[in-house]
């Protein structure tokens, strides 16, 4: 059974100024969606799904469905403010869609194998899709053996600004124990650092394992989210800005001993387009990936 690849790609990216899923950045006009999906395929992914909005479903189809048709089979999953659990209603002044657990969630009736999910606008790398393969095949009896790819702090930097990362603690094992959300990441001269609630700067060590989002899970998850997502609601549901961070499932699961993730070490530079100005320094960084032969001219000329 091969494992699906469940892509977010809801959000409008409002740091970058515009809709960066669709961004072309390599020389045929690739997104980073498309290298993404290479990548799934070269290690054995069978399907790809898209969470997005309505509005997008025209753009997606448009860029994506002729060039993968006959490759991998495709699907889309909708992700809007109004579906929530009936009883229920969307406060009036409720913009930001309801979080990465509430998008994993709108894909319950679209897969049924083991996925991953990432985000549309990071590059992750080769490594981080072949890792997850073989993490799916050592677990295939095990619904509550979960991973993530665990990327080294130093490696998932942008120069341009401050980013927000999910700093991860772990056993012996490599197993997951939790996960923090540190934001205004930045490297300075004094090293790495990240600003606390009182906006002191705490010092991080290079290698520390990061989450970039970039999940395995087994199908049971969708219950745990429905249940997890039907809670939030009751309690935040009324805050036109809380989330339903996957995050936070996790943590209480692995607190709850009702899950165990293993952390894939992944020693790939990842980049992205937090910013409009990292856009050049990921187009040369795709370049340097062509020129190494990781991937063709063309991704998608085969």
């Amino acid at each position: 059974m091969k494992p699906t690849l469940l892509i977010l790609a809801a959000g409008v990216g409002s740091r970058y100024g515009g809709l960066k899923q669709l961004d072309k950045i390599g020389p045929s006009g690739e997104t980073i969606i498309d290298y993404s999906i290479y990548d799934a395929i070269s290690a054995g992914f069978g399907k790809v799904v898209f969470v997005i909005r309505r509005s997008l479903v025209d753009d997606f189809n448009e860029v994506f469905i002729d060039k993968l048709k006959g490759k991998i089979e495709i699907g889309y999953v909708l992700q809007e403010l109004d579906m929530i659990p009936a009883g229920y209603a969307v406060p009036a002044d409720r913009k930001k869609p309801w979080g990465t657990g509430h998008a994993v969630l709108m894909a319950a009736d679209a897969i049924s194998t083991p996925f991953a999910a990432i985000n549309a606008d990071d590059f992750y790398g080769r490594g981080a899709f072949e890792g997850m393969t073989a993490f799916f095949k050592a677990t295939a009896n095990d619904s509550y053996a979960w991973a993530m790819a665990g990327y080294m702090l130093g490696n998932t930097l942008s120069e341009f600004g401050h980013v927000a990362r999910g700093v991860c603690e772990t056993d012996t094992q490599g197993l997951l124990t939790g996960i923090t959300e540190r934001t205004k990441i930045i490297r300075s001269p004094s090293g790495i650092s990240y600003q606390d609630e009182h906006g002191q700067e705490i010092l991080l060590a290079e290698n520390k394992p990061v989450s970039m989002n970039f999940w395995g899970f087994k199908p049971v998850i969708f219950d745990l989210l429905k249940e997890g997502f039907l809670a939030f609601i009751r309690e935040h549901g009324n805050n036109p800005t809380s989330e339903y961070y996957l995050p936070l499932l996790i943590n209480n699961l692995i607190r709850d001993q009702k899950i165990t993730l293993k952390v894939v070490p992944c020693h790939d530079k990842w980049f992205g387009v937090t910013y409009r100005e990292d856009k050049p320094k990921t187009e040369a960084n795709i370049r340097k990936l062509i020129e190494e032969g990781v991937y063709p001219e063309g991704l998608w000329k085969w």
